[in-house]
């Protein structure tokens, strides 16, 4: 912890959802720290975790805003908490709105100017709606950080055993990585929920995070609703943020798979109808003989 408060920015605001993550949320928001001279409103939402993470935060980061709603409320239901409390979701705000809001989980660490570079792309870019930075792994070694939005092909794909490079194409929404390397940011249909900025008037015309989605899905179908809305979403390969990846879904991988596939056909059925959803449902009952998976490669969350 600092020897005191640091200056905090008005115009943007940090949620970190937690559960059961105190070492890799102690480093998050240690990251957070060292990133500015100026530190953002951060607000933690801790989701009855019991490894100390809530203690952890009133000790070593007490200009945090900590909120505890006592049970488990899954991710977009937490991050919707964050973004009442700091006035969204109401027609005539009672309070002055940050500009931005970045969206973090535990399990990333910012680097340098990360969060610097994706505020001032959005205030640069006035019909972006949505940033997400170049992930990385601690190691330093590349990570997918956007994909396309989901098709039978990527459902495919992870139901069934690829050679990496039919892993890495475009038919499992992957983008080249030689867009990541040349530097500029690039359209992208949604970023991985590890790390986003969005910026206040998007929230309050697109509407919360759909709270139907306990855990997985919750950020593409959010991107949807800001895509339909006629806004642009991008990846910003200069804005660098290190993703561990799997802090709680690693605690009951089963459970997490199977809450994998449930929020996937509930975007299914949200954004693609029946026939799309059946289509699913069948490789899902072919590839597994009717089980659902447990061993697939998924995209993890913290």
């Amino acid at each position: 912890m600092r020897d005191s408060e640091p200056t905090t920015l008005n115009d943007l605001a940090v949620i970190i959802v937690s559960y059961n993550t105190c070492a890799l949320l102690r480093n998050c928001l240690r990251a957070l720290e060292a990133s500015s001279h100026s530190t953002p409103a951060i607000w933690v939402v801790d989701n009855a975790s019991q490894d100390g993470s809530a203690e952890m935060v009133r000790a070593e980061f007490p200009y945090a805003h900590l909120l505890q709603p006592g049970y488990n409320l899954g991710f977009a239901a937490a991050n919707n908490l964050a973004l009442r409390r700091l006035g969204f979701g109401s027609v005539a705000p009672s309070v002055q709105l940050p500009e931005y809001v970045l969206f973090l989980n535990p399990d990333t660490e910012v680097q340098a100017d990360a969060v610097a570079r994706m505020r001032a792309f959005l205030r640069d870019m006035p019909r972006a709606g949505v940033v997400g930075p170049a992930l990385v792994y601690p190691d330093g070694s590349f990570q997918h950080s956007a994909f396309r939005f989901p098709t039978l092909w990527q459902v495919w794909f992870d139901l069934v055993q690829w050679p990496g490079r039919f892993v890495e194409s475009p038919l499992n929404g992957r983008y080249p990585r030689a867009l990541y390397d040349a530097g500029e940011p690039f359209i992208i249909d949604h970023p991985l929920g590890a790390a986003f900025m969005t910026r206040a008037q998007v929230i309050q015309q697109v509407g919360l995070m759909d709270e139907r989605f306990f855990m997985y899905a919750e950020e593409i179908d959010w991107c949807m609703r800001v895509k339909r809305a006629g806004w642009e979403i991008y990846c910003l390969p200069t804005a660098v943020i290190v993703h561990h990846g799997g802090g709680s879904t690693r605690q009951q991988p089963a459970r997490m798979n199977e809450e994998l596939w449930r929020s996937r056909f509930c975007l299914f059925e949200k954004h693609y109808g029946k026939f799309f959803t059946w289509g699913a449902r069948l490789l899902l009952r072919f590839a597994s003989g009717g089980q659902t998976p447990r061993n697939n490669q998924v995209r993890e969350k913290p």
